[in-house]
């Protein structure tokens, strides 16, 4: 049975490993969505063991993360599908790694979804990068940093590229919270390549967060295209 211990990897990954391979691709994740902080090891830990096991170094790894899916939910919450693309994103530390997005390609009441052809085509812009060496965007912004000014917060992030754009007339998917940990929805505007955050419901920022829920209404993009990987700049449990 596939949810027997080992069986997976026993059964069809193991009898595979002496044939040749360039890289591999991995999209997986929504089992493990109510244990996070376990998958923070287990799946690094799954990429060390299969680039040991074919003994041809740091081969090209890239994999999906989590789709949106379920309800859109009217106020920030917490949710344990963001706490997974976290912990997915977080296996970008390892060399040769990159991630797809689709954060706005799922579906509400399909675990599954149905578009597929972008999900390729942002894997193969990761491997036109990694694998292959082409000067190509391979990922949507990334969060970098924060530093709060009086009412505002403003995000810095990597992989801007030709630069940030909101997807549609306004920026939103931005929540912001003080010291009390209560999130409020925030108003976000582009200036450069930064997104400047603040809400009147908290005077005293000093967390954001961004697409964090299972079905995130958020829309920044990068001008290639590539959205915004969620992510929060807190780490309370």
């Amino acid at each position: 049975h596939p949810h027997r211990t080992a069986a997976l990897y026993n059964a069809m990954i193991h009898p595979l490993v002496p044939y040749g391979i360039r890289g591999a691709i991995w999209y997986q994740g929504e089992s493990n969505a109510g244990r996070a902080y376990q998958y923070r090891t287990l799946f690094p830990a799954m990429i060390k063991d299969w680039r040991e096991q074919w003994e041809r170094g740091d081969f090209p790894f890239f994999f999906v993360q989590l789709a949106n899916f379920r309800a859109v939910d009217t106020w920030p919450v917490e949710s344990d599908w963001a706490e997974l693309r976290e912990a997915q994103s977080m296996a970008l530390e390892l060399p040769n790694t990159g991630q797809a997005v689709i954060i706005d390609i799922g579906e509400a009441d399909d675990i599954h979804p149905q578009n597929k052809q972008d999900v390729g085509a942002r894997l193969a812009q990761s491997a036109l990068k990694i694998a292959y060496g082409m000067d190509v965007a391979d990922s949507g912004p990334v969060y970098k940093s924060m530093e709060k000014d009086g009412a505002t917060i403003r995000l810095s992030f990597d992989h801007v590229h030709s630069g940030l754009v909101a997807n549609g007339p306004a920026l939103y998917g931005f929540s912001i919270a003080g010291d009390d940990k209560k999130f409020h929805w925030a108003q976000a505007r582009i200036e450069g390549d930064e997104v400047v955050v603040s809400s009147p419901d908290e005077p005293n920022p000093v967390a954001v967060r961004y697409g964090w829920a299972n079905n995130p209404v958020c829309n920044l993009y990068n001008q290639d295209g590539l959205p915004a990987s969620p992510f929060r700049t807190d780490d309370w449990p």
